[in-house]
């Protein structure tokens, strides 16, 4: 059975619906950043969403390709995450989407090396005839954090956002965002198959000792 991220590492994909602290270790990612509106059809988002995928299924199905990565298991492509953050705002502002710098990513296994990344930007942009260059092999490292499920639309997040800082003055802990150190959401719904009010969003936000 192919390995699963969500269902190994439960702790870091399903957390509940209530807030809670977990320290997250350094990940590998497959990364592309960009600005503007996650939601403009055609725009720098979704075409950034279409070479991380198209990556990350290059990479997985290396194993039925000539190239051999070192150490390879079958596993199941883990789900599409991002980083959000707007200059001078502490969190997001979600009703001013165009101001938005995003960092898109999707989790890679660790045995991927930046050799087998470089092929597979290669592969893909060959086959796919995509570009591929804005992508980049990068370790991630969030520390410290509070996170929770949201259950519906992305903008009733605040909601879900101010349940996480109350939780976190309770326990004598605030927010640490910076440069860094963002907004971070992990997509377990298909928004193009689910319905809003059924959307699954693991909210993580970085924290430190008050």
């Amino acid at each position: 059975m192919a390995f699963d991220f969500k269902k190994e590492y439960r702790e870091f994909y399903m957390p509940g619906n209530t807030p809670e602290i977990v320290a997250v270790p350094p990940m590998h990612y497959i990364g592309v950043r960009g600005a503007g509106d996650p939601n403009e059809e055609g725009g720098a988002y979704k075409q950034a969403v279409g070479v991380l995928y198209a990556l990350a299924y290059t990479l997985k199905m290396s194993c039925k390709s000539a190239y051999r990565i070192e150490g390879f298991f079958d596993y199941v492509v883990p789900p599409l995450e991002g980083f959000w953050r707007q200059e001078g705002v502490e969190g997001v502002n979600y009703g001013d989407k165009a101001a938005f710098q995003w960092l898109s990513v999707i989790r890679l296994p660790d045995f991927v090396t930046e050799k087998d990344f470089a092929w597979a930007r290669e592969t893909a942009a060959k086959k796919k005839k995509l570009d591929c260059s804005a992508a980049e092999y990068l370790t991630l490292n969030e520390g410290l954090c509070v996170q929770m499920l949201h259950l519906g639309p992305f903008d009733e997040e605040p909601a879900s956002v101010a349940r996480m800082d109350a939780f976190l003055r309770e326990r004598g802990y605030e927010n640490d965002f910076s440069a860094e150190r963002q907004h971070h959401e992990i997509y377990l719904s298909d928004a193009r198959k689910v319905p809003p009010e059924k959307w699954r969003t693991v909210i993580r936000h970085p924290i430190r000792r008050r």
